[in-house]
């Protein structure tokens, strides 16, 4: 059986390109840990039309609270997909998956221009080694050559002075990972898979012809993501152990309330002033100003390493919800402040324009997977 995997980062490749000849609909599927989020986009007159979209919290498939971070096995996801699949009236089994960041290790590291290309699958696996925790057996290793192209002046003078190099991006997934999406894969009746990191994905449908350093933050339930990314190119990645279900539990634990009320009650109020009432909006800025505490550190590490400015901040996933997030990031950071919204990457009914746009950041991965493969 051929590896569905291979070259998963040679194929983010065009992550700018329109919509290719494909299937005529297809369905993006983004497995989270607390939800799956499903997007199914038809492609008509060079474009691509929304059909259908839906998301089911997987707490309940463990007996737990919806937005509780779970672990569930394979066929229990199969089933979860089943259903979604079912309740969003899904109609074509012809899709991609995203793999999430969390199970996977993307990296960058330099090689001496003087190796020959040839020379370059062999080197790889070995250089590696260094950064990746496990046996090298035990993982699927990708990587892509950086184009010199893709580098700016400054760098490329950087490069004559100090001796040119190649940078290498890289991307690591272990294998019990790589058989258990293409068991969920086999299992939910979904044809000609295609597979793709979720940051690539998340990158598709969020960004536009970004050319100058941009941050991406990806809210996640368990963690959030930090991709720096520059000429469409990730440059730095790195996760912060904190997510919104964190949030959740500290507002349960403070309070004094259950898992199911604290979400209710985070998801009402969230970091929104009320001065009659502040013990929520405390609880929760401890959280978020921990997320962006640390990811002031990334981006001054960023900054000071390589001479550049992040210019603009994208907000992505479904944490990103969170009320008064938007407002706390912009009062923050110095850098233009953006929501992501990847329905205006697909046409759509004018009447739901204004919930795409609202819930859209959620969606930002399995939309963008879905255009991946309707490539």
């Amino acid at each position: 059986m051929s590896n569905p995997f291979s070259d998963i980062i040679k194929e983010a490749k065009g992550l700018f390109s329109s919509a290719a000849p494909g299937s005529d609909s297809v369905i993006g599927i983004d497995v989270g840990t607390s939800s799956i989020k499903i997007v199914q986009i038809k492609k008509k007159g060079g474009k691509a039309v929304l059909e259908t979209y839906g998301t089911l919290a997987l707490g309940p498939y463990q007996q737990q609270p919806v937005g509780v971070v779970t672990n569930l096995p394979t066929p229990t996801i199969v089933l979860a997909v089943g259903d979604l699949i079912r309740e969003a009236g899904v109609t074509v089994f012809d899709g991609a998956i995203a793999i999430p960041s969390s199970a996977s290790l993307l990296f960058t590291f330099d090689l001496p221009s003087t190796i020959s290309e040839k020379d370059i699958p062999t080197i790889v696996p070995t250089e590696a080694r260094k950064y990746i925790p496990v046996p090298i057996t035990e993982v699927l290793l990708d990587y892509w050559v950086i184009p010199k192209q893709a580098e700016s002046v400054f760098d490329r003078n950087e490069d004559i002075k100090n001796g040119e190099k190649n940078e290498i991006l890289a991307v690591a997934i272990h294998n019990d990972t790589v058989n258990q999406y293409k068991q969920v894969l086999t299992d939910s009746k979904i044809v000609n898979p295609v597979f793709e990191l979720e940051i690539f994905s998340a990158m598709r449908s969020a960004m536009n012809n970004d050319l100058a350093p941009t941050l991406f933050i990806d809210f996640g339930a368990s963690k959030t993501k930090l991709s720096i990314i520059e000429y469409g190119i990730v440059r730095n990645f790195h996760v912060v152990a904190r997510g919104a279900s964190d949030i959740t539990r500290a507002i349960a634990q403070s309070l004094s309330l259950s898992f199911d009320q604290a979400e209710e009650t985070k998801r009402e109020k969230g970091m929104l002033p009320n001065p009659s009432d502040t013990q929520v909006a405390d609880i929760v800025s401890l959280s978020v100003n921990y997320i962006f505490s640390e990811t002031s550190s990334v981006i001054f590490n960023y900054e000071k390493k390589t001479n550049k400015t992040i210019s603009k901040i994208i907000i992505s996933g479904g944490g990103s919800l969170l009320k008064g997030l938007f407002e706390a990031a912009q009062a923050h950071f110095s850098a233009e402040v953006v929501m992501a919204d990847p329905f205006s990457k697909v046409e759509a009914p004018a009447f739901l324009t204004p919930t795409l746009k609202l819930i859209g950041p959620e969606f930002s991965v399995a939309l963008g997977v879905a255009l991946r493969k309707m490539q």
